[in-house]
């Protein structure tokens, strides 16, 4: 059986099979020749490479997009992980009045996008502050705020909580050091990779849905300040809890990313 399949897979009819004739000879070497054709033919570009016709000003595009996905971190979601992406998504649907019919971390994303597509950007930051005010009970961040003040153990505790509970929402993290008022101090989450700025690669979606309103939920909410710092050249971040984001904040200079931005490219959003 497993040869008749792979008779059949390589094209070969069963008349070439049988005694050396000269009709079986030539049957065979036409074989032979479909055989090295077959394995020296080149593999089929994926549809998504294939999508845009390949001339001079597509192909560094096209480049460009194949090297991003083959970079791309591979999220393994557990069960409470896509429990909390479900219920941070609702929050966001229930105080957008926006639906999406994607499950898991795309959902959250969407979700994002069309915030950022049918919102200016003030009132995208507001809309996610609200999010998260619906997520988190009003009395738990009143408790964690007048128990927890500004101190070396507020800042080191934020640094790991953060490290322990939020990688489904911004990928693998690790607290490092700081200096805090010439003391050194466990006080900064560093992300290798955000995911969600990853899964957007827009800048825009960054700063007003993520930078922005975290670090205003956070100061307000839990009374702690916080300077979200993400360096787009490589899509890392370090949050720095006890630090106030600079008035002249480098991050809110940085252009889009043109080009290769997700949002811009699937859903039109006006980020540059």
């Amino acid at each position: 059986m497993e040869a008749s399949c792979l008779i059949g897979y390589a094209g070969i009819r069963s008349s070439c099979l049988g005694p050396r004739t000269r009709r079986g000879v030539a049957c065979r070497r036409r074989a032979s020749r479909r055989l090295m054709i077959s394995a020296t033919a080149a593999p089929q570009t994926p549809a998504m490479y294939t999508a845009l016709k390949m001339t001079d000003d597509t192909r560094p595009l096209l480049a460009h997009i194949k090297e991003e996905e083959e970079k791309k971190e591979t999220y393994r979601d557990n069960w409470l992980d896509l429990l909390a992406i479900r219920y941070l998504t609702r929050a966001i649907q229930a105080t957008t009045g926006i639906s999406s019919e994607k499950e898991g971390y795309e959902g959250l994303v969407e979700a994002a996008v069309m915030i950022s597509k049918k919102f200016e950007t003030k009132a995208q930051q507001n809309l996610v502050i609200q999010a998260l005010q619906k997520a988190f009970p009003i009395a738990i961040l009143t408790m964690i705020k007048t128990l927890l003040p500004p101190s070396t153990f507020s800042r080191e505790y934020f640094a790991a909580f953060t490290t322990l509970f939020f990688p489904w929402l911004i990928g693998p993290c690790e607290v490092k050091e700081s200096q805090v008022n010439g003391k050194t101090e466990k006080n900064v989450v560093y992300i290798p990779k955000c995911r969600f700025l990853e899964s957007t690669n827009c800048v825009g979606l960054c700063t007003n849905l993520c930078k922005i309103p975290s670090q205003s939920f956070i100061q307000d909410s839990l009374g702690m300040p916080v300077y979200m710092n993400p360096k787009f050249e490589d899509m890392s971040c370090e949050m720095i809890f006890g630090q106030q984001a600079p008035i002249d904040d480098p991050s809110l200079k940085q252009p889009c990313y043109h080009k290769s931005c997700k949002a811009k490219q699937a859903h039109g959003v006006n980020c540059s």
